[in-house]
């Protein structure tokens, strides 16, 4: 099992059921799911879940994560803070698609009370399937990691 077909999934409390309905949805691509959870509704921080994500991907374990929180907000921000981690929220699937193709974002962030499963199993697809570019926007994500210090 190679880190190219391993993604984390792991939520705050107020996105369990779409991190699950996600997570079901990747494995049926076949994707190994590393779901960190958690899993039980009680109140649970966001930044000790996006950083946990963030760190089995900035590691090499997993190739992508996708982060929920209520509004995609506070987990991104918390996950963007571990090096090498490119993370966005998107609400679109236009969005999703590009911070791929131009960033070469490597975790997306979802709102759980902001986006719809439907709509969330859209731009999941959206994001997996689209491939980083390269050429001029290499630079621009170069000069993204040389922030990182």
């Amino acid at each position: 099992m190679t880190a190219s077909n391993r993604i984390v999934l792991s939520s705050d409390h107020a996105a369990i059921q779409l991190r699950q309905a996600i997570a079901a949805h990747v494995a049926a691509q076949g994707w190994v799911v590393v779901d960190i959870g958690p899993a039980t509704p009680e109140s649970t921080p966001y930044p000790k879940h996006g950083e946990a994500a963030a760190r089995l991907v900035a590691s090499g374990d997993c190739r992508f994560g996708i982060i929920f929180c209520g509004t995609g907000q506070g987990i991104m921000m918390a996950a963007n803070k571990v090096k090498g981690i490119r993370c966005g929220v998107c609400a679109d699937t236009f969005s999703a698609r590009m911070i791929r193709q131009h960033n070469d974002a490597n975790m997306l962030s979802l709102g759980a009370r902001v986006v719809g499963e439907g709509l969330a199993l859209d731009i999941v697809d959206a994001f997996l399937t689209a491939e980083f570019e390269g050429g001029r926007h290499a630079t621009r994500v170069e000069m993204i990691e040389a922030l990182e210090g």
